[in-house]
């Protein structure tokens, strides 16, 4: 089955999932998400937020005898700075995946070896048969660099021992990583208290913006802005986009930072209505932005990458509420960018790129999707003048992939959310939305069901031109209606988009396939309402 003319006459029966499994195993993207799963599989490929093995180019298919352990959902900042060390360094290694507290329960096992549950942490394995277990990313990460030498072929991650220079540097900066997270958590974690004249640095920062003028600012705000000049001032000091000079790859010190900024970069937008990647940022702090554009053309930090909606929901339960401030117009406009309430972030048509947080300056999707397709970079490693709607076609393809090949389970996961599902009394944790022993609505499931076989055929829309695909989609409709009773349309709705809001980046999609997958739902949503 290559085509989906094969499948897509519904007028007697519905595609089933083996149906939508065989058509996206016949077509390139499926065939090559396949290849590249089995790969990951037997620890090569590209890097992938649940990989369980890493063994890179090794030549020897031995298990490695360190494993890291660190959570499956990626939200965990400092798991994931030491598997960017990882993936840049190549270092051989078995992962297993763990839950943090505030998702769920952490396995008995794990919890004999790490009794304080910390995550992440690193279990060595001597040939005596005796482990050692190494908690703490900074002492971690200092050690897989340590045990994996340049003298051995692999990278540098901090400066050699008898370089004063680089280690003064190299301390500067980490206690400049520190104040950074400090103000950081005095702005988004605490009242912001009255508000200020602005230093003169930031003065031209505002000039723009009636509700951004220079009196119209915090002090937390004044001093996290002002750090953050700091750490660009840092940046712009070399002549890379890294904070080392003498590397032409990223090092621990960057590792160290990125996972932070990340979560910056979507805390500020969403609590305080200031988009660090906007064009007149990227004039204010161009060290900075040139820095996230460096990072953001790696195909494993895409792999290790959320979107700005799932660490708005990470962050609390690690860190604490975030409270509302900064500039109030810009805030309530990207709050509801970010978590699809404006009525277009998550509605189809979508515009090529987010407003919030660029698509393009790097690979969107893995690289084997994208060479699939037949998608290449420009000369610079950027996809922004890719063709936008082969590029959405290829993001709803890979979003099919995923989808069919769990439709199922899928299913049974989204019928939590109607008026049955959920009843049962279960264990509760800290994340909004985590609830892993909630029971599915059985009488919901079978509906829901083929309502998101309808939402997979959706994806699978084989017209690269946007508007062609939304006709696609409408000629979908009346058979989408007629299989959800008047009494069933509540349920299955709010089953859909108790789905929508648990699709997770990384640990689901890329930010390019999950924005495609969360609007087809609500057009499903909306088509049956």
């Amino acid at each position: 089955m290559s085509k989906l003319s094969d499948i897509s006459d519904i007028s007697v029966n519905i595609p089933q999932w083996s149906d939508l499994t065989s058509l996206s195993d016949s077509q390139p993207i499926g065939k090559a998400l396949n290849v590249e799963t089995e790969s990951r599989r037997e620890g090569r490929g590209s890097a992938h937020v649940q990989s369980n093995l890493r063994l890179f180019r090794s030549k020897n298919d031995s298990k490695p005898k360190i494993t890291l352990f660190r959570d499956h959902a990626g939200w965990c900042p400092y798991c994931q700075k030491t598997m960017l060390l990882i993936e840049e360094k190549q270092i051989p290694i078995k992962i297993e995946l763990v839950p943090m507290r505030s998702y769920g329960d952490k396995p008995a096992k794990f919890m004999s070896m790490v009794p304080n549950g910390l995550l992440p942490a690193l279990a060595v394995e001597f040939d005596n048969g005796k482990k050692q277990i190494i908690t703490e990313s900074q002492v971690i990460m200092e050690l897989l660099d340590q045990w994996h030498p340049t003298s051995d072929g692999y990278s540098a991650m901090l400066p050699a021992e008898d370089d004063r220079e680089g280690q003064a540097r190299y301390d500067q900066l980490a206690r400049l990583e520190r104040e950074l997270f400090s103000w950081w958590c005095t702005l988004i974690f605490r009242p912001e208290g009255p508000r200020m004249g602005n230093s003169n640095g930031l003065m031209n920062l505002f000039s723009g913006s009636e509700s951004r003028s220079k009196d119209n600012i915090s002090g937390a705000m004044t001093g996290f802005l002002d750090c953050l000049s700091k750490v660009d001032k840092q940046l712009l000091s070399t002549s890379g986009p890294w904070f080392f000079d003498d590397q032409d790859h990223p090092t621990m010190i960057d590792f160290v930072y990125v996972s932070h900024i990340e979560r910056m970069l979507a805390s500020c937008a969403f609590w305080k209505g200031l988009d660090l990647r906007s064009d007149e940022m990227k004039l204010d702090y161009p060290g900075l932005n040139n820095w996230l554009d460096a990072f953001e053309k790696k195909e494993y930090y895409l792999a290790f990458k959320s979107d700005y909606y799932t660490h708005v929901m990470d962050i609390p339960p690690q860190y604490g509420p975030g409270y509302n401030g900064g500039f109030e117009e810009e805030r309530q406009k990207y709050s509801k960018i970010i978590n699809g309430s404006d009525g277009s972030s998550w509605n189809l048509p979508l515009p090529h790129d987010d407003p919030l947080q660029p698509l393009y300056r790097g690979p969107p999707l893995p690289l084997c999707v994208l060479e699939a397709a037949g998608i290449f970079p420009d000369n610079n490693g950027s996809y922004e003048k890719s063709n936008p709607g082969l590029m959405a076609k290829t993001c709803r393809s890979m979003a099919a992939w995923k989808l069919s090949s769990n439709g199922y389970n899928v299913s049974r996961f989204a019928s939590r959310g109607s008026s049955k599902g959920s009843q049962n009394p279960r264990k509760t944790f800290s994340a909004q939305l985590a609830d892993p022993y909630a029971n599915s609505d059985e009488s919901i499931l079978a509906t829901t069901d083929e309502v998101l076989r309808f939402v997979c055929l959706g994806l699978f829309g084989e017209e690269d031109d946007q508007e062609k695909h939304l006709a696609y989609l409408d000629s979908l409709v009346p058979k989408l209606q007629r299989i959800v009773s008047k009494n069933q349309v509540g349920d299955v709705a709010s089953s859909l988009a108790y789905l929508r809001d648990r699709v997770g980046v990384p640990r689901d999609l890329p930010l390019a396939a999950a924005r495609q997958l969360r609007s087809h739902l609500n057009w499903a949503i909306r088509s049956m309402c």
